[in-house]
């Protein structure tokens, strides 16, 4: 037999750590010259830009709501705008001693889409929770019930308002958009003709167009009168014009579906109606959540055009706010970030959501 010598295994060098900051930094970079040089050049101009925003925003800036503060040599920001005029920004032209009614109307009706969002709060008894609230809501802004002087709906103005056109359009789009997806994909010519019309009328005009002629063109063919409150007509158009492109995000998803599956549901015995709420629709909506949270993003954004029509909201609040006081005029851009940090979190709450609700809809994937 022929004796052999045991020889060792080299030692082999030790798994790159690919977790942790240090192993971000090196993938993302420093993974190459490329990627070092582009680093070290944008990390220069932040070392240089950095702090000249800083010096602006905070420490040489003006707090107190005083404008003669702002006028002096040296002075940043002028962050007393929002201290002067912050209740003319949040709460438009709604009378000053009534504002308690549209802090609390705000705050239920945010406290009800957190509570929309969270998976334990989806009962049967949600959509009664939400006519409760939007109930109270209108109570509270409009009043002339339980003692409650009479706003009209022109008053209503800035956070107050954005969040209603925009929480109220999205819960109405939704079910439009999917009943027009389907439409789209129906076999009878005219259902399918109408959803197409529909879809292709409204995404071919402008959103500007579309509150344009709910609010001065629509009056025009009402009877002698008749008039419905401008609120309405807006409400309408923001949430047809939503509606429609939803539906163009849904029908992506439904076409995704394999054919096999609809024909396997059919050979089981379920209705129409039976295979799109149990196998159709659910993968489908789980395919388009960024697509959906993105059209809802989109739309809240676009509440700013309601200034177009005299519905004041935030951007309108901060403009009728500030241009009409010459003192604080030159200081408008600061009551712009100020509004800008709002729509930022709101719209960095539904992104972050958006996130989460991908996850849970992927866990089956995971398996």
């Amino acid at each position: 037999m022929n004796s052999s010598t045991f020889q060792p295994i080299p030692a082999r060098a030790a798994p790159v750590n690919t977790e942790g900051p240090i192993a971000w930094v090196k993938s993302n970079l420093l993974a190459d010259w490329k990627t070092t040089l582009s680093t070290l050049i944008i990390g220069g101009v932040l070392l240089w830009l950095v702090p000249q925003i800083l010096n602006w925003a905070l420490i040489n800036a003006s707090w107190a709501p005083h404008y003669e503060a702002c006028h002096a040599d040296g002075v940043g920001a002028c962050w007393g705008v929002i201290a002067e005029k912050y209740r003319i920004i949040i709460f438009g032209r709604y009378p000053y001693e009534e504002q308690w009614r549209p802090l609390i109307a705000t705050l239920l009706l945010t406290g009800l889409l957190v509570v929309s969002c969270i998976r334990t709060f989806w009962k049967a008894w949600l959509p009664l929770l939400w006519l409760a609230v939007l109930a109270v809501f209108f109570t509270l802004m409009y009043g002339k019930l339980m003692g409650l002087t009479q706003v009209d709906t022109d008053r209503w103005g800035g956070l107050p308002l954005t969040i209603l056109l925009a929480s109220v359009s999205l819960v109405l789009c939704f079910p439009i958009a999917l009943v027009v997806a389907l439409g789209r994909r129906s076999k009878l010519p005219a259902i399918r003709s109408f959803c197409t019309i529909y879809v292709e009328l409204i995404r071919g005009v402008p959103l500007i167009s579309v509150l344009f002629m709910a609010s001065f063109m629509f009056p025009l063919f009402m009877p002698q009168g008749l008039q419905i409150d401008v609120l309405l007509r807006v409400l309408v158009g923001i949430t047809l014009f939503a509606a429609a492109y939803m539906a163009e995000v849904i029908r992506g998803g439904l076409q995704a579906i394999p054919k096999g599956q609809v024909e396997a549901a059919a050979t089981l015995g379920l209705s129409y109606w039976q295979t799109q709420r149990k196998i159709v629709l659910p993968q489908a909506l789980a395919m388009v959540v960024p697509g959906i949270m993105n059209n809802f993003i989109s739309t809240f954004k676009d509440t700013s055009l309601v200034t177009i029509v005299s519905l004041y909201e935030l951007t309108g609040a901060l403009k009728l706010g500030v241009n009409s006081d010459a003192n604080w005029r030159p200081y408008i851009m600061e009551g712009y970030f100020f509004i800008a940090l709002i729509y930022f979190v709101f719209c960095f709450s539904m992104s972050r959501y958006s996130h989460w609700v991908e996850k849970q809809v992927n866990k089956s994937k995971l398996r």
